[in-house]
């Protein structure tokens, strides 16, 4: 169409895209998890950059917290209390109408991974979570999808681009999740919004690289980005393909086969709480973590459990066994979201 060449007509001037590649990017499809910061800096990437079709998946709600870097969402989304899916959706079909959205209100996890990720050229990564990242990256090693991991908090980035079989996977690079507690995250440690859009900038590069089949000029290392210090690294990770890796080496998809066992979420009837319980069970630093939470609300604590007030609506009781009460709601999915939010796993 001719309006189409005037849209993309910048971007096909650009050698490396020009008309074929714009081509391949209108025939392309693409899923993006999570639709905070770098989610719906993501998006709006490749809604502009015309990719035909997108997949928004996203459990949570606009916050006026997310204003200061999600930068799809405006004053009217936060009051309204809207999906963050539904928000994204209705500002990106106002930049591109020729774009086709797909969006889903849900919390991805081992019942739903494989039919949200399938079926699409690539994914991008916008989660806040490892143990999400690592369901992310089952899915895809399983599948032989292309993926690119992106992380952001205070002023810190990174960003990996993973081709299953052919890259380091995840777990190739981190074997192990993080402790809950011992990563610092967006609600403990601040962030800034610059390194979301550093951070989203490098993701989106190579996506758009892989989805004109620019494979040559793909970047090959783990990028790291400290803004407020002025670090910017890049690590080669030849020779970090592990044989024994569970799921590039050994094809053992521990977060697809039990990511549904690992947890159970219980709505406590009448006291608007919801619990959580880890399977098996695992241990929390209360101490640490009392320290992480101090800085959002008033925290007890004493040998038996840490009481955290997160936010004027919600407190977090956690005990060591890693159990957690999540008062101020009886929905487990906003319960997960909090935990992520505060907590990191």
């Amino acid at each position: 169409m001719e309006e189409d060449s005037i849209r993309y007509s910048r971007q096909i001037l650009f050698p490396p895209i020009g008309e074929q590649g714009q081509r391949r990017l209108a025939q392309s499809q693409v899923a993006v998890i999570g639709l905070g910061a770098l989610g719906t800096a993501l998006s709006h990437h490749m809604v502009r950059a015309g990719v035909g079709q997108i997949r928004l998946i996203d459990r949570d709600f606009v916050e006026w917290s997310n204003l200061q870097r999600q930068m799809l969402f405006d004053e009217s989304d936060a009051k309204q209390g809207l999906p963050k899916a539904v928000a994204a959706e209705k500002k990106l079909s106002a930049i591109n109408s020729g774009v086709k959205l797909e969006t889903h209100i849900t919390d991805l996890n081992g019942s739903n991974a494989e039919d949200l990720l399938t079926g699409v050229d690539l994914v991008l990564d916008g989660t806040d979570n490892f143990a999400t990242r690592y369901l992310i990256n089952d899915v895809c090693v399983k599948h032989e999808i292309p993926w690119i991991y992106g992380g952001a908090v205070s002023s810190r980035g990174m960003t990996f681009t993973i081709r299953p079989h052919i890259t380091p996977c995840l777990r190739c690079l981190f074997p192990d999740s993080p402790g809950p507690g011992t990563a610092d995250t967006c609600d403990t440690a601040g962030v800034i919004g610059p390194i979301i859009q550093m951070v989203a900038a490098c993701q989106a590069t190579e996506a758009l690289k892989l989805l004109v089949n620019d494979l040559d000029a793909l970047d090959q290392r783990l990028r790291h980005f400290e803004l407020w210090q002025n670090h910017n690294a890049g690590f080669h990770m030849n020779g970090k393909k592990r044989k024994d890796c569970p799921a590039c080496g050994k094809q053992h998809y521990e977060y697809l086969d039990h990511f549904n066992r690992e947890e159970t979420a219980v709505s406590l009837c009448g006291r608007n709480t919801v619990q959580i319980t880890p399977n098996p069970p695992q241990q929390l630093d209360l101490n640490r973590l009392k320290k992480n939470l101090s800085s959002l609300g008033p925290v007890e604590q004493n040998r038996f459990l840490l009481r955290a007030q997160v936010d004027p609506q919600h407190k977090l009781i956690l005990f060591p066994d890693g159990r957690i009460l999540v008062q101020g709601t009886d929905n487990p999915t906003l319960a997960r979201s909090l935990i992520a939010r505060y907590i990191g796993t």
